[in-house]
C-alpha cells in the first residue's frame, strides 16, 4: 500500500484528488498547512506527496523544495512530490523545484494516477 500526503488548503482540491485516486492500494492523508509538511514527512512515513500549486502562503514549489531539503539534511531519500498545476505553462516551475511529476488542473483520474505512478517509480520530470 502506498501512503500519500495530500497538501491542499481548499476542500475541492482535496476532494478532486480523493475522487480520482480511489485505488484500495493508496492511502490518502490530508494536510492543510504547507508550513508543516516537512515536519510531517520526518515524523511519519509517506511514499509520495501531492501538493496544490496554490496552497497557503508557501505554495507548491516551496513545499517541494522543503521536502527535498528535509531529505538532504536527514541523509534520506527524498519523498517524491506531484504538483497540481493551474496551467501547463507552469511545468517549468515544477521541474525547477524538483517535482517528480505534475499534472494540470482540471485532471482526470487517469492523469493523476499516472503522475503518481511515475513519481513512485522515480521518473523525475514527467507530465501527464
Amino acid at each position: 500500500m502506498s501512503r500519500v500526503l495530500v497538501v491542499a488548503d481548499t476542500p475541492w482540491a482535496r476532494n478532486e484528488v480523493h475522487a480520482a485516486l480511489t485505488d484500495p492500494d493508496i492511502e490518502l492523508v490530508d494536510h492543510v498547512d504547507p508550513a508543516t509538511v516537512a515536519d510531517s514527512i520526518r515524523e511519519d512515513r509517506y511514499d509520495a506527496v501531492i501538493v496544490d500549486l496554490q496552497v497557503g502562503a508557501m505554495g507548491g514549489m516551496a513545499v517541494t523544495r522543503a521536502v527535498r531539503e528535509t531529505a538532504t539534511i536527514g541523509g534520506t531519500e527524498a519523498v517524491p512530490v506531484v504538483i497540481l498545476l493551474d496551467r501547463s505553462a507552469d511545468s517549468f516551475l515544477a521541474k525547477r523545484a524538483g517535482a517528480a511529476a505534475w499534472v494540470t488542473k482540471p485532471f482526470t483520474s487517469h492523469e493523476i494516477a499516472g503522475a503518481l505512478e511515475r513519481a513512485l517509480g522515480d521518473n523525475a520530470g514527467s507530465e501527464s
